[in-house]
Order: C-alpha cells, then structure tokens, then sequence
C-alpha cells in the first residue's frame, strides 16, 4: 500500500507555463482601463472617487503593500481557509468565486460556502480567475501566487487586481494562535468590519482557553502528525502552527525540533520518538484516512511505537491545522483525543 504525499497545502511544483490567450490578454486590459482594484497604485487616477469612511487602509502583506480606498467588492478566494475565513466574518456577499477545497466545509458554514460559484477543483488558471472579474485575490497556500503558473502576485497587479496571501505562508518564522488572530483583524480592516473581528476573535480565543485549562496539569502526550509518503513520513515541523496547537491541546510534537513548517522523517526516527498518539491530516488527494491508518498499522517497523501497539490516532481536516478560523476548535479536539478523562 503507498500513501504518496499530494502536498497541496505547500507550493506547487513548476509545471507547464500557461500562455496567455488573446482573450484572456483582452480581458486585463479592459480590467486596467476600468481601473478594478488597488494594488501598488493600480487603480490610482486623478478621477477615482474619494475614500470610503474609514478609509485608506494600508496592508503589508508578505513584502507587498497594498493601499485599498474603499473594501473591496468582488473577491476570489484560493484554497478552503481564506474562504471560512471570510464567511465567519459576514462576508458572504463580497465573495464570487472559491476555489480548492480541502475538505467539508465547517456545518455552519455550509449553505453560504456551496452558494458561492466554483471556479476550480484546485487552483484555477489566471484566465479563469481574470474571467470572473474579482478586485481581490486571497491564496491561501502560497501556491495560489504561482508564478510558473501565470498567477503571481504581480501579474494580478499589471491586471488592476489586489492579492492578499495568508501570512502563514509569508515565509516567517514560527506560526502561532496569535497569527491566526492578526489575519482575522487584517481581513476586517480590508472590508471595514473591524468590529466583527473583535467578536470572532473571542469566540475563537474562548474556545482555546477553555480547552486547554480543562488539560492544565495533565502530562504532555507525545504526538506523531502524519500528513503522507510511505518511503518516508511527511510531517508537521517546529514553525507550523500544529505544533502550536499540540501544545494547546496538552501534547509535545516529537518533531518540533524540525526547523520547518513541514518536512519529511524516516520511519526510523518516527520508532526512536516512541509517539503516543498519531494525528492524522485529512485533505482531498491524499488517500482516505482509513487508508492512511491501514498504511501505518500494516508497517511491520512500527508494531512497538505504542501509538500503533494502542491504535490512538486522532483526526484533523489539514485546513483546521492552518492560519484560519478552524484551529481554534483543532485545539478541543485534540484536547479530547490526547487527554479524553479530562472531558468526560
């Protein structure tokens, strides 16, 4: 059996450079006339209408400054996150296209997210994006900016449309809760609903809070993320957010000491860690979690690592490991997984 690592929360590799169609090229032009979006000055003429209140709000975001002078209208969103994102923050009505996503969406969620158009199973091309006509960009992986693919984020803004990349991928140093908290603020301050972020970022942090102190005190769990791969395990590192939220959970990533958001391990070092419990990351175009549990139950080499001997895995939707409003309950639910007397 082979778990082969799908990999589509980190950049995607280069593959066949997209070359822009006539139309396509038609159509940023039209996009540059009508001066749609806001990004390094795009937009910026001497009959643009005067701020909206509130505004200019400026964002640097991952060494791109953008000014925007009202919020913006017409937004795509690049992968599952930044789009539940946006939805628990009432934006509903701003957004018209979504694109790749990774699992489910949050029930809550649900009706708003399949309401709004489709536009690719994964990341769409940069026609179809341009096609849709959106004055926003927001990736959430850095590989919604690809540029072997034509979608840098100074394509879009040759073609008048702003982009926002979720900070987890602007390439810092380790994620945390607080980045999670600061992208919630940042977007609301694009849309002028910065009061909205207060509220969410309460109830996010309130989660948090009471999940951990219900495993105050209790001894940390050794915890082993698998994510993919079969000749080598494909896992969470020391700046990913899931080791953040390991901790909040009462836990210790065995490889916090990978200098990286994700990075692969041998089995070998996997064995030597002796994790107690395994989190499994669950994502489209991976395999199946139950296959991914067959997969490491059947490796003869881990029969004595005691998370297989006790058969303790615990599941998490990738994107509820992920700068986004999903990590917060990521943390009870690990909580339960790890420590399940304190929630009894």
């Amino acid at each position: 059996m082979s778990i082969t690592p799908a990999r589509a929360h980190l950049p995607s590799p280069p593959r066949r450079r997209r070359v822009l169609r006539t139309a396509a090229a038609a159509l940023s032009a039209a996009l540059l006339a009508a001066g749609c979006g806001s990004s390094g000055g795009a937009s910026r003429d001497a009959g643009a209408a005067a701020p909206a209140e509130g505004f200019p709000v400026t964002v640097d975001n991952c060494g791109v400054t953008t000014t925007y002078d009202r919020p913006p209208s017409r937004v795509v969103t690049i992968h599952q996150h930044p789009a539940e994102l946006m939805l628990a923050l009432g934006l509903k009505d701003r957004m018209i296209g979504t694109a790749f996503p990774d699992s489910a969406p949050l029930p809550e969620l649900r009706e708003d997210y399949e309401s709004i158009p489709e536009l690719a199973e994964r990341e769409p091309s940069f026609e179809t994006i341009l096609e849709a006509g959106p004055d926003l960009v927001y990736g959430g992986y850095g590989s919604a900016f690809d540029e072997h693919e034509g979608r840098s984020r100074k394509a879009f803004a040759d073609a008048g449309i702003d982009t926002h990349l979720n900070r987890e991928y602007c390439g810092r140093k380790r994620v945390t809760m607080q980045d999670t908290y600061e992208e919630i603020r940042t977007i609301a301050r694009v849309f002028g609903v910065p009061d909205r972020a207060d509220e969410l970022v309460a109830d996010l942090t309130g989660r948090v809070d009471e999940a951990a102190a219900k495993v105050k005190g209790e001894p940390e769990v050794p915890v082993f993320v698998y994510d993919s791969g079969d000749k080598t395990a494909f896992t969470a590192g020391g700046k990913s957010l899931g080791t953040e939220l390991i901790r909040l959970a009462g836990g210790e990533n065995v490889f916090a000491d990978l200098d990286d958001v994700f990075g692969d391990v041998s089995w070998e070092q996997v064995v030597e860690r002796k994790p107690e419990v395994i989190a499994v990351y669950d994502y489209a175009g991976a395999g199946s979690v139950e296959r991914k549990k067959e997969f490491l139950l059947s490796r003869p080499a881990l029969k004595d690592v005691p998370a297989i001997r006790n058969k303790r895995f615990v599941v998490l939707p990738l994107t509820a490991t992920l700068v986004g409003i999903r990590s917060a309950y990521a943390v009870e639910d690990l909580a339960r997984g790890l420590h399940p007397a304190s929630f009894r």
